[in-house]
């Protein structure tokens, strides 16, 4: 439905699908039912409507024998559904006018909502925004993942600490699951290994002995922009076997079968259990393991009800691999062809890689996984066997490309020697993909030069970018309705689904009514996240200051610590030095630590300690804030991203493999300050160099120094001033009076440990940036002319670009429309 052609009727249509699902799905009349009851009513009323898109979407791709793409993800870092799917389907105004008729705000309702907060960070919200962008475009994509039970946590924040709390995201019951419990997959895990003979003398392997695990899937609808076509995110639910094993409950161990249950069920509890011990190692393993299989045996049966034989099959369907969680992927695809299908194991391994295509996410060695063959030998011994004769195979292929070179077959192989045998998960992923594509230019560039230069020597044409992108429906039409409504007022509504329309507000970059319009509603913005941080923190902030943000995963890479070294000596450049600052500024950082990472969690506590100082300090007379909005998730970006002034990007370069956080604050009229690391590069080729501020070593400095090019930063320490002031105030105890020697570990990690992520390097480029940002903030027009070239420049960086070229040259697929 059309916003602008809703009339009376329709309004009425939709709160009488409201009033029946408080009745008959809540039990309840619209008047007794409380805030959340009503979110649920209100929410079905809409998943009606996404049913029948769904049932007529999968018409038409059956009428068409469509080729489907199926993107395997750990992560699906969803947030709240419900605005996403009313603006989408073109119901935000009717549901608004609906339920102001009925007396409540549609704002309440959708702050009832829960987030989905399946996923960490970037990985998994890029898959979510994949998701809106197949829709969008028509084409054929579903996601695959877990339905865990419990997200990633929440983060409180007590006395500076970081304290995790489980997240029970669905535990009210959330309306947008729909269970599939006659679609549910038999998985087999554990048991051994028994070769055979067959008569022509031919050796078998036989998996016995196994273990059963059921995944149930669940369907999420995922609405494309303009309610064409909805397609759906799978989500598996683990079950044990029949709900108890009845062999062990009719033998009178009831305990031991309801122990067995309780164990099987486990799988899908959590995101990311700790690996730190070894059952936490295990589950992790076998949680991929039961995605991978599920998916593999789910996408098999969809397959085979259209086709009676395998011959089309990679025609038909293209897997993508998100990361190397999914990796077994390859291993379960061929078990699957060559042991349940009898198909041939050249024809299997030609099938598998001609349907898979990996992605590439980081380029940091402890990031790309590897499992011990004892455990992978312990927990799945049937794909272990199938991946030592994928490697046989593949050294075989190396060893007649480079005959006698003992060393690259070393460096190449998928097991890794040692202590104990390990297997590379990303080795496993580029041996049995057609592509594997990097996530920015730069990074796509270190994938092939550093990261893995034999495999792209071997196969040069099989590596290939894939630059990131965001869908500017969630992040800018929904997280900015003024500004998207100024945008579309302006330029109309086109840039919705083809974000390159924005490069038509470039000459209202010096436009002084459209710039004072486009200030109003960035103060507006700031005064609602000023509200925001008061609710959650207790801190109040001004406005009228500049608000400079980072928010994103902690982590040292990151570099959080630089921001906090900084703002540390614009402190003591006010207290000490008793000078101004250019500009009063409010910083303020979100995002959490992995549980177990020691040092990121110690720097949440070093920026809360440095805040409550500044915050309580007197004689800054409202110069600085600083402030840790706690629990970092999807919702909170809507209201924070908005309202940034300054987008902190500062990753020390060539560890960032893209990001996307800085496209989003960006398409939000935030100048970036960062270093050339990642999509930043890109960022500023768009936006052009003298609408980005960046600073810093380039990624062949930092490679450099890293190998034996000096980096002491020691000398940084002695040769600057203001480092070594910096320096000595954490060590003072200033920020830990009560605390002696709290912060050592930072100071230690610099000063006596190398300084590995290049800050003192870095501090004084970014401090003198940081000033330059600073003195063009004080001339609002020039700042506001910045600000919309970086809006009207960002059409490159929209998730259905980067959906179309993955469309185009790695899964062949076309939008059925």
């Amino acid at each position: 439905m059309n916003e602008g052609t809703k009339t009376r009727q329709d309004i009425r249509a939709f709160q009488e699908s409201i009033r029946y699902h408080i009745k008959y799905s809540a039990g309840r009349t619209w008047d007794q039912a409380p805030g959340r009851d009503r979110y649920k009513a209100v929410a079905l009323a809409i998943r009606d409507r996404l049913v029948d898109g769904m049932l007529a979407t999968e018409e038409r791709y059956q009428r068409e024998d469509a080729k489907r793409l199926y993107y395997l993800s750990m992560e699906f870092l969803m947030g709240r559904a419900l605005g996403n799917n009313l603006f989408n389907l073109g119901l935000f105004d009717l549901a608004k006018d609906a339920l102001a008729d009925m007396g409540v705000d549609l704002e309440e309702i959708r702050d009832t909502e829960i987030d989905a907060a399946l996923g960490n960070g970037g990985l998994g919200r890029l898959a979510a925004c994949f998701l809106d962008s197949l829709a969008t475009l028509g084409i054929p994509g579903y996601g695959y993942g877990i339905n865990y039970e419990y997200g990633l946590f929440r983060q409180e924040i007590d006395n500076g600490y970081q304290k995790e709390r489980p997240d029970h995201w669905y535990g009210d019951e959330t309306p947008w699951l729909i269970e599939r419990h006659n679609e549910a997959c038999v998985i087999p895990v554990y048991g051994r290994i028994e070769s055979y003979q067959d008569r022509l003398g031919n050796q078998h392997s036989m998996w016995m002995d196994w273990k059963i695990l059921v995944g149930v899937p669940h369907d999420v609808p995922i609405v494309g922009f303009g309610g064409k076509t909805v397609n759906y995110l799978r989500l598996f639910s683990a079950r044990s076997s029949d709900q108890f094993d009845m062999e062990i409950f009719n033998e009178g161990d009831y305990f031991k079968a309801v122990e067995e249950k309780i164990a099987s069920e486990t799988i899908s509890k959590v995101l990311y259990p700790s690996d730190s011990v070894e059952p936490g190692k295990e589950l992790r393993l076998v949680q991929e393991y039961f995605l991978v299989a599920c998916a593999v045996r789910d996408i098999m049966r969809k397959y085979l009800a259209d086709h009676d034989t395998l011959d089309v099959f990679a025609d038909k369907v293209a897997i993508q691999l998100n990361d190397t969680h999914p990796a077994l992927t390859v291993a379960e695809l061929m078990r699957t062809l060559v042991d349940e299908h009898d198909v041939p194991w050249d024809k299997a391994w030609e099938m598998t890689q001609a349907t898979l295509g990996y992605t590439n996410h980081t380029l940091l060695p402890e990031a790309l996984e590897k499992w011990s063959v004892p455990l992978l030998e312990y927990a799945l011994p049937r794909h272990l066997q199938i991946i030592y004769q994928i490697n046989h195979q593949f050294l075989g292929q190396v060893a007649s490309r480079w005959p006698n070179d003992m060393e690259r077959l070393r460096r190449m192989s998928i097991i890794e020697e040692g202590d104990t045998k390990q297997v590379r998960m990303a080795y496993l992923s580029i041996v049995g993909s057609h592509s594997v594509n990097g996530v920015a230019a730069l990074h796509s560039d270190l994938v092939k030069r550093s990261l893995v230069p034999d495999f792209y020597e071997l196969w040069p044409r099989k590596f290939n970018n894939k630059t990131n992108g965001v869908t500017q429906r969630r992040w800018l039409l929904k997280a900015n309705p003024d500004l998207s409504a100024l945008i579309t007022r302006t330029i109309g509504d086109g840039w919705i689904t083809d974000l390159d329309k924005l490069k038509e507000l470039v000459p209202y970059g010096e436009d002084e009514t459209f710039q004072q319009a486009f200030l109003a509603i960035k103060r507006s913005n700031k005064e609602r996240l000023a509200k925001v941080i008061a609710d959650a923190t207790r801190i109040g902030v001004d406005a009228a200051t500049l608000f400079d943000i980072q928010i994103k995963r902690i982590h040292e890479y990151k570099r959080q610590l630089l921001d906090v070294l900084h703002i540390i000596h614009q402190y003591l450049t006010v207290v000490e030095d008793h000078k101004d600052l250019t500009v009063p500024k409010t910083y303020i950082f979100s995002g959490k630590a992995a549980p177990g990472y020691y040092m990121a969690k110690l720097i949440i506590k070093l920026i809360c300690s440095v805040g409550d100082v500044i915050n309580k300090d007197p004689r800054l007379d409202g110069q600085m804030k600083v402030a840790f909005v706690p629990d970092y998730r999807v919702s909170l970006a809507e209201r924070i991203i908005p309202a940034a002034d300054l987008s902190e990007q500062i990753s020390t370069a060539g560890m960032e493999a893209s990001g996307t956080g800085n496209m989003k604050l960006s398409m939000n009229g935030a100048l970036t300050i960062g270093t050339l690391d990642g999509a930043n590069v890109e960022i500023m080729e768009e936006v052009g160099d003298e609408n980005i501020y960046i600073f810093g070593l380039r990624v062949e400095q930092i490679l450099s120094m890293r190998n034996g090019g000096g980096y002491n930063p020691r000398d940084y320490y002695e040769k600057n001033p203001n480092i070594r002031r910096v320096m000595d105030t954490l060590a003072s105890n200033m920020f830990c009076p009560h605390q002696p020697g709290l912060f050592s570990p930072i100071c230690d990690g610099i000063l006596r440990y190398g300084d590995y992520y290049f800050h003192l390097a870095d501090f004084q480029p970014y401090a003198d940036t940081q000033e330059r940002a600073s003195q063009e903030y004080k001339n609002p027009k020039l700042w506001a002319k910045k600000a919309i070239l970086n809006v009207a420049r960002m059409g490159k960086f929209s998730s259905d670009r980067t959906i179309s070229e993955y469309a185009r040259d790695i899964w062949k697929l076309k939008p059925v429309l």
